[in-house]
């Protein structure tokens, strides 16, 4: 994590300082793409035990000085980690809004953590070392979408359901679940995606 955190300051170094901006951007647009480009989407073990992945112990804090990366990056590694997943980048952008609100260092109560709200047992699952690593983080929220998306025939609703409260639930449910959380996530997310 610290060597993600340093690498995310050096980042919002290059662009509030110096008097070559440009180059320093460049210089992080290579750096952000070497991250996307170094990272290989790992295929998740049979569908049986999916979510049935054990939670590690982890730390749940992100460290101290934890930032969010320009907006610039963070679009690239959004619309990047889209692609990668075959996921249409407006989409994933609103997943991340409701998640985190763009946070990669958000936690929540239930221990979820970074940009798209992981749990311990999705970062396991989807071999996260560091959840609060931007690009880790949206390639593991990402496949996840995917394979809910896959699991649900293409149903948007059901697949954002589940991913808010779990397939278990959704599953039981024939639907979205009679969740008021779940309910107004889905609705918020459907509400903002052009049609």
């Amino acid at each position: 994590m610290e060597r993600s955190i340093a690498k995310q300051n050096q980042s919002v170094a290059l662009q509030t300082g110096g008097a070559n901006k440009a180059s320093g951007l460049a210089a992080q647009r290579q750096s952000v793409r070497q991250q996307a480009a170094a990272l290989q989407p790992a295929s998740p073990s049979a569908e049986s035990d999916f979510f049935t992945v054990p939670w590690p112990i982890a730390d749940a804090a992100p460290a101290e000085n934890c930032a969010p990366p320009p907006r610039e990056e963070l679009n690239y590694l959004i619309d990047s980690a889209a692609q990668n997943a075959g996921l249409r980048p407006d989409l994933l952008r609103e997943v991340v809004r409701q998640e985190s609100a763009f946070d990669p260092c958000a936690v929540s109560r239930a221990g979820a953590q970074g940009l798209m709200q992981l749990m311990p047992s999705t970062q396991a699952q989807f071999q996260v070392s560091d959840a609060f690593n931007i690009a880790q983080n949206l390639s593991a929220g990402t496949r996840l979408l995917r394979t809910l998306l896959e699991r649900y025939n293409g149903d948007l609703v059901s697949a954002l359901a589940a991913y808010n409260a779990g397939p278990t639930r959704v599953d039981a449910a024939g639907g979205v679940p009679a969740i008021a959380e779940t309910r107004k996530y889905v609705s918020d997310i459907m509400k903002r995606l052009p049609p």
